[in-house]
């Protein structure tokens, strides 16, 4: 733990436990998928290198392995400060061109926080005619605002709503791991 001006900082996670983490993740797609091919849509920026570390789970369980495509999508910037109000999507071409009425989706992201990216992406997935959207995160933080659950959760965290979750994701942070980021209201005496 550090104290700094940003707030009191904790590791709830560090990359060894986090392996276990999404090997778990890894078994429960696994079983979900049931040998159908998936794709996986990674949304940048951690959640593609997060489908990327759960794909090397996936070849020692004899599933077949997905193609990756990412997907870029932003509402908030890491310090849960609102940066587009209607959840930015940038298309990825190569989704369109894929038949997504027969091909399985796995949406994969680091926090699930109100739901408002994973929503945009499934919303946007099912324009293009998917029919099968699955949802995986590593953290989610029990409170979302939108009609969206994940099918696969690595981490259930109930935190308080000024604490932010970080997931360090390599290549974006060097070390793989979650933190939370205290930031402890000051209430008036009275």
């Amino acid at each position: 733990m550090t104290d700094s001006s940003e707030g009191e900082r904790f590791c709830l996670y560090d990359a060894r436990e986090l392996e276990v983490v999404l090997a778990s993740m890894a078994r429960q797609l696994a079983a979900l998928s049931s040998g159908s091919p998936l794709v996986f849509v990674g949304i940048l920026r951690r959640g593609a290198p997060l489908a990327e570390r759960l794909l090397r789970y996936l070849s020692p369980l004899g599933a077949p392995v997905p193609r990756l495509y990412e997907l870029k999508v932003k509402r908030y910037a890491d310090d849960l400060s609102l940066v587009h109000p209607e959840t930015a999507l940038t298309e990825n071409p190569g989704l369109a061109a894929l038949d997504l009425a027969e091909t399985p989706l796995l949406v994969v992201d680091d926090v699930l926080y109100e739901g408002h990216s994973l929503l945009r992406t499934c919303a946007y997935l099912a324009r293009l005619g998917a029919r099968r959207i699955y949802t995986a995160v590593l953290v989610d933080r029990c409170v979302s605002t939108q009609p969206i659950h994940a099918d696969i959760v690595g981490i259930h965290l109930q935190m308080a709503p000024d604490d932010i979750v970080e997931c360090h994701v390599p290549p974006y942070e060097p070390d793989f791991r979650i933190e939370i980021v205290r930031h402890g209201r000051q209430h008036p005496p009275g």
